[in-house]
């Protein structure tokens, strides 16, 4: 078969790409060996969600005294949790099929491999075949990292893959790495009521967060009852009859009934052909692309988590998105100006933008300002009144250079600030927008009118 766009891989980058392509009114084949959807659909964003939201339901059932509302005891049946999660997951697949098929895109079952220009091999169920393609969209993605030192065995010592698919709740889970996914994990299997440890190597968690926002994080984890050890290194996992054993520099042991191990992704390159069709690596073993997500080699494009810029799937879809306009004759490059980051903890943090660690280490002289939710009518009215909003600003142009946030819906308010920061706004002008009123969102006013100390209810 002979088509315009083939493109390897099905998760947020490969699919959109295809479908994008596909409107365009390009023949196009989308190669995928497991579901569509990717990691993220599958064994990251989605399923992690569904568990997330059932632990708000958690939380929401155990605090209905302070509401006046009086229940019984609660009890939690994790494999009904566990099959909710797999039904999301599942309805969520057979959407992006649909999708496909009603965008006419072939999907083609196997691995692929470039073995000559233009040439796609594809091992499938339905054996061997070979797709001719003008160009070519790499979106393999990656897996969880591993450390040999732990003794990853995918039963006791897991990634977040095997996580996703326990059977019991663990009564002791230690996790190895502070960053998203770790402290994702621990506030949900803490929820559940595991004795949970988090382990980071960095002097804080989540050391890519604007450092205010991490700080509080911290704190409030060790409040659920998170037992976070920061610069701490493990020397050595050793599996027992019925436990886990970890050995920490200095000696230190921690006992465990299951290990999460969160400390990273690596690239899924390898059999891809890549070295040689020519397509040229960088230093960290990504594929290097330009602003228009095109390889070394003319007619091949590299979107996701393979090209080594921001592992996030909606910077995968923007990245898909591009790359299918390209060839498509639509000339766009990438912006990785205003770019929103969103951690599912409780509660929640998110982050877009200059962080204040960034700004220093720049040299870059910032105002801000920060409002705390404590002082939010509709915070109090929810009863979810931790944490703060917090915008950095141009002192000289007063343009907004970063928005931060932890506390109730965090994951939804920056967008506000994503699109004031796209659309140019300063702070006095997103000050000055009128916002409904009682909303979480006038945090954002608030904070905005703090950064020239014109706050009205700080």
């Amino acid at each position: 078969m002979s088509y315009k766009v083939v493109v390897i891989g099905g998760g947020p980058g490969g699919y959109v790409a295809a479908i994008r392509a596909a409107q365009l009114r390009a023949p196009v084949a989308l190669v995928e060996k497991g579901n569509v959807g990717g990691t993220c659909l599958n064994r990251g964003c989605i399923p992690t969600k569904a568990l997330t939201s059932g632990i708000e339901v958690i939380h929401a059932v155990r605090r209905a005294a302070e509401f006046g509302i009086i229940n019984r005891e609660v009890s939690v049946d994790f494999g009904r949790l566990m099959e909710r999660k797999n039904q999301v997951v599942g309805r969520l697949v057979q959407g992006v099929e649909f999708l496909l098929k009603k965008n006419k895109v072939d999907l083609v079952r196997g691995t692929a491999r470039l073995v000559g220009r233009g040439k796609v091999a594809v091992e499938g169920p339905e054996g061997a075949r070979e797709l001719q393609a003008e160009n070519i969209i790499l979106a393999t993605g990656t897996e969880p990292a591993l450390n040999k030192a732990f003794g990853y065995d995918g039963e006791t010592v897991l990634t977040s893959d095997q996580a996703l698919d326990l059977a019991e709740v663990p009564p002791r889970f230690l996790i190895v790495g502070g960053g998203v996914i770790g402290c994702e994990f621990a506030c949900i299997f803490s929820a559940l009521g595991s004795k949970v440890t988090v382990v980071e190597l960095m002097p804080t968690i989540l050391p890519l967060m604007d450092r205010e926002v991490a700080r509080q994080m911290q704190g409030l984890l060790k409040r659920q009852g998170i037992n976070v050890k920061t610069g701490t290194k493990i020397q050595e996992v050793r599996k027992q009859k019925d436990r886990v054993l970890a050995i920490l520099e200095g000696g230190e042991e921690i006992e465990a009934d299951k290990v999460l191990i969160s400390i990273g992704r690596v690239m899924n390159l390898k059999g891809l052909g890549l070295e040689e069709a020519g397509v040229a690596l960088g230093e960290r073993g990504e594929v290097v692309v330009d602003d228009r997500m095109e390889t070394s080699v003319p007619g091949i494009y590299a979107v996701g988590d393979i090209t080594g810029k921001i592992q996030l799937a909606h910077v995968a879809s923007a990245q898909g998105l591009v790359a299918a306009d390209n060839i498509m004759g639509r000339r766009r490059v990438m912006d990785y100006r205003v770019v929103p980051v969103c951690i599912f903890t409780r509660p929640e943090a998110a982050g877009v933008g200059m962080t204040s660690q960034e700004a220093e280490s720049n040299g870059i002289k910032v105002k801000s300002g920060k409002f705390n939710f404590v002082a939010s009518g509709k915070a109090q009215a929810m009863g979810e009144t931790d944490g703060f909003v917090k915008v950095l600003a141009d002192p000289d142009t007063d343009r907004i250079l970063g928005v931060h946030i932890i506390g109730p819906r965090a994951t939804d308010l920056i967008a506000e600030a994503a699109v004031a920061m796209r659309a140019g706004f300063t702070v006095k002008q997103l000050a000055e927008t009128i916002h409904a009123h009682p909303t979480l969102a006038e945090t954002l006013m608030e904070a905005s009118g703090a950064v020239h100390g014109m706050s009205i209810h700080m």
